[in-house]
């Protein structure tokens, strides 16, 4: 009985599939190609590794984040569909979309440590220089180098191993800062030691390439915004990218309502503050400022969105000085400068010297024309002494917060606002 069943059925599935066949007029294996098929698969978005600066690794800053790229869990914000191409690798920052879980999205902002067209001048500056060649291995090239066998050599990152580097970062350096920065590399698996013990020669040659180049995400990784630091969180890096919360410059809140210029000149007084006296005793400067050198969250809190130029000076052990003899250049002391610039000596920095600088360039234009003449007149005649070095940031902080209002607007702190008088 079973059998017949089994029989019957199959003579009725042959049926079946031979009205199909003669309702479609084709043979027996189109009728197959008929019937479902797998699921449909989701384009994928092609990466070119020259886009992303892999193929120049390890001359680079770091892989940590190429498998959110290459899963499509981080997207540019023109890059919405499958028939877009990537944006134009010649700009030196883009938006984009970076996600977790698939579900919910956050903004961040993906950035050069220079422009390409700087990059490629350098790469071939790196190929003519130590191998007289227009194309060569860079990493092979670098690896040859004096600087680095140094490096290869050490344990410990000293300052006669980053002499010479153009950023400002290291023109004072200290040992217990530069104890942080091995300490704290995140593009290795933390070891929480202060010796180079667990980075490996593709490692180092990350570290050291990314000092030359531009020390903007070193910065964000040894002092974090969880620990209170002023400074967008960094995500990761692929290549020669870096991905990092997103912002907005300082310059699109230049026509701001006068509350909201209040806020934030207050906040920038504020950091000001925090870098020049902070518990570890470190002292932050700026080598220059402009409209791009701070940033805005979404929740209207104030931060330092471009960190390359900011120095350090160690208030509690002091810089190393270096030896009397000229300082030491080599290939990555050129990189991203011309070989013969150099940047202010460590004793010719003043405690007013960023505040200086924000007063020229940054603060008359947040501040201008905004309030009452009586309070505009206040204002103004600070900043003009501010900028010979005479003002002080309580004098301002104490125009400025009668002005400030408390509501929504200021996400970052309100409802706060409204039961404490630190506001």
């Amino acid at each position: 009985m079973g059998r017949w069943i089994c029989c019957l059925c199959s003579r009725v599935a042959d049926a079946l599939m031979l009205l199909l066949v003669l309702a479609l007029g084709c043979d027996p294996s189109s009728a197959a190609a008929a019937s479902p098929s797998v699921p449909h698969v989701k384009p994928s978005y092609s990466f070119g590794r020259t886009f992303l600066g892999l193929d120049k690794c390890n001359a680079c800053i770091g892989t940590s984040i190429c498998k959110k790229f290459f899963k499509e869990e981080i997207r540019f914000d023109t890059w919405l569909s499958s028939h877009l191409k990537l944006p134009p690798s010649s700009l030196l920052s883009y938006s984009g979309n970076y996600t977790d879980d698939a579900k919910s999205w956050r903004l961040v902002d993906i950035t050069r440590l220079t422009s390409k067209y700087q990059h490629d001048r350098a790469d071939k500056h790196i190929c003519t220089s130590l191998l007289k060649t227009k194309t060569c291995s860079l990493e092979r090239a670098l690896r040859r180098t004096q600087r680095f066998q140094k490096w290869l050599r050490a344990k410990r990152l000293t300052p006669d191993l980053v002499q010479g580097l153009p950023s400002p970062l290291l023109r004072c350096p200290s040992q217990r800062l530069l104890d942080r920065i091995v300490r704290r590399y995140a593009e290795v698996p933390d070891a929480g030691s202060i010796y180079m013990d667990h980075l490996t020669d593709r490692d180092k040659l990350r570290l050291l390439y990314t000092l030359a180049v531009n020390s903007h995400p070193i910065l964000l990784q040894i002092f974090p915004d969880v620990e209170g630091w002023p400074f967008p969180r960094y995500l990761g890096s692929c290549g020669r990218l870096v991905v990092s919360a997103s912002t907005r410059p300082l310059r699109d809140f230049f026509g701001a309502a006068p509350e909201v210029a209040a806020d934030l000149a207050l906040q920038l007084l504020a950091v000001l503050g925090s870098m020049a006296t902070n518990d570890l005793n470190y002292f932050f400067y700026f080598t220059h400022v402009d409209a791009g050198t701070f940033g805005v969250f979404s929740n209207g809190h104030l931060f330092i969105r471009d960190a390359s130029t900011l120095g350090i000076i160690d208030k509690e052990e002091g810089s190393q000085p270096m030896d009397g003899q000229q300082e030491h250049k080599d290939i990555f002391s050129c990189l991203t400068v011309d070989c013969q610039s150099s940047l202010v000596s460590c004793d010719s920095i003043r405690e007013k010297h960023s505040l200086v600088m924000v007063c020229q360039d940054l603060l008359p234009k947040l501040l201008a024309g905004k309030f009452q003449p009586h309070v505009q007149g206040r204002i103004d005649a600070f900043l003009r002494r501010c900028t010979r070095g005479l003002g002080e940031l309580e004098e301002l902080e104490h125009i400025l917060k009668p002005l400030r209002s408390c509501d929504s607007r200021f996400a970052y702190r309100y409802p706060d606002c409204r039961y404490s008088d630190k506001y």
